[in-house]
């Protein structure tokens, strides 16, 4: 009885295959003689075949069941339905086998590839320890494109939108910079700076100003360049926090500050730094009483971190109604949640500063001009 089966479907398939022979020789005349309705005649031949297909794929099953049970039948489709699925299985996983490997052999590293892979998920290592956080749906987001992102022949990255340049140019300096001519600084492309006022010390705890704050304010204020301030935080306290906030205010008095007041928000991982025990909760309540003084004051608040420090060391949803100042030193923004400022250079080179320096892109104009 399987012997006369196997034969009837050699000889149903043989005649399918004349049929489809005659049917491709047809397609083909009609190419060469009518051109102008190729595409209909390429349709055509699809939809035969796949209507052949699937007369053969009923008439196999009609075959099944007149010498098997209904169940036996059932067991075998899903047997078939199986492999198929294990086979579709198997060729996703070589491809991302080898798109895994593509990526590890460019030296993209091991981060950047899981990036690929969970585009939900905002991945970061740390401690060699990988998180992936889900992007929330509560917290804002950015707009921006990526095409929108161009490189110049300078190496600095500008953001246009509808054709028209909408970013600005800018650098943060502080003693590590050493001594800034100004005036060359002005003739360059930066139209801002944020100038670091202060640290508390990670140890003791003392507040002090920056070495080169007062002159580097002065100079790229005398110079026409719009400037910013950020504070290097450590407080351990609500009443630390307002004390760096007041701190900065009374240090800013004097100064035409038109860019954001910015707390500086960064883990320090020596073993005896006095912050390294505070929990998310706790820094992130500093952060609103930093902020919430310096608004009141008149100033536009902002908060500088980079993955860690809004991943792990702060809850963004807290946060929402200030300003972020991301660093992520790369050709591509890596941040789903809105930013004012993104740090996307730690080694920029600007005529008038003889180190390296940050180079930072915001969106919008601070200073309202």
């Amino acid at each position: 009885m399987r012997g006369k089966k196997v034969q009837m479907k050699r000889k149903s398939r043989k005649q399918r295959r004349t049929e489809n022979g005659i049917l491709f020789g047809s397609i083909i005349l009609c190419i060469v003689t009518l051109s102008a309705v190729t595409l209909c005649m390429v349709l055509v031949f699809h939809y035969r075949a796949s209507q052949l297909e699937a007369d053969e794929m009923r008439d196999e099953i009609a075959l099944l069941r007149e010498n098997y049970t209904q169940e036996e039948v059932d067991a075998m489709l899903a047997e078939e339905k199986e492999n198929a699925a294990l086979a579709a299985s198997e060729e996703t996983e070589d491809a991302m086998l080898s798109r895994m490997k593509e990526l590890m052999l460019s030296g993209d590293g091991a981060v950047n590839m899981l990036r690929q892979f969970f585009p939900n998920e905002i991945v970061l290592v740390d401690n060699n320890q990988y998180y992936f956080f889900p992007i929330q749906d509560n917290l804002a987001k950015h707009a921006f494109l990526p095409e929108n992102f161009v490189h110049t022949e300078d190496e600095l990255i500008e953001y246009y939108d509808n054709g028209e340049l909408i970013s600005h140019m800018g650098i943060d300096v502080s003693r590590y910079q050493e001594e800034i001519d100004w005036p060359k600084v002005a003739a360059s492309d930066v139209e801002y700076a944020f100038i670091r006022l202060g640290i508390r010390g990670y140890t003791e705890g003392e507040i002090k100003e920056d070495d080169t704050f007062e002159d580097n304010i002065n100079g790229a204020l005398d110079n026409g360049i719009d400037v910013g301030v950020y504070f290097f935080t450590q407080a351990t306290s609500v009443e630390e926090a307002e004390e760096e906030a007041q701190f900065v205010l009374d240090a800013i008095e004097p100064y035409d500050v038109t860019y954001p007041v910015v707390l500086d928000v960064e883990a320090v991982n020596q073993d005896n730094a006095r912050t390294k025990d505070l929990t998310k909760e706790e820094r992130t309540e500093y952060c609103i009483a930093f902020c919430e003084m310096i608004r009141q004051a008149g100033y536009t608040p902002m908060i500088y971190g980079n993955l860690k420090s809004f991943m792990l060391l702060l809850d963004m949803e807290k946060l929402e109604n200030y300003d972020k100042w991301f660093a992520y030193y790369d050709d591509q923004l890596y941040f789903p949640y809105n930013v004012r400022v993104w740090q996307y250079k730690d080694t920029g080179s600007i005529d008038g500063i003889d180190t390296d320096v940050d180079i930072n892109i915001s969106f919008g104009n601070f200073s309202g001009e």
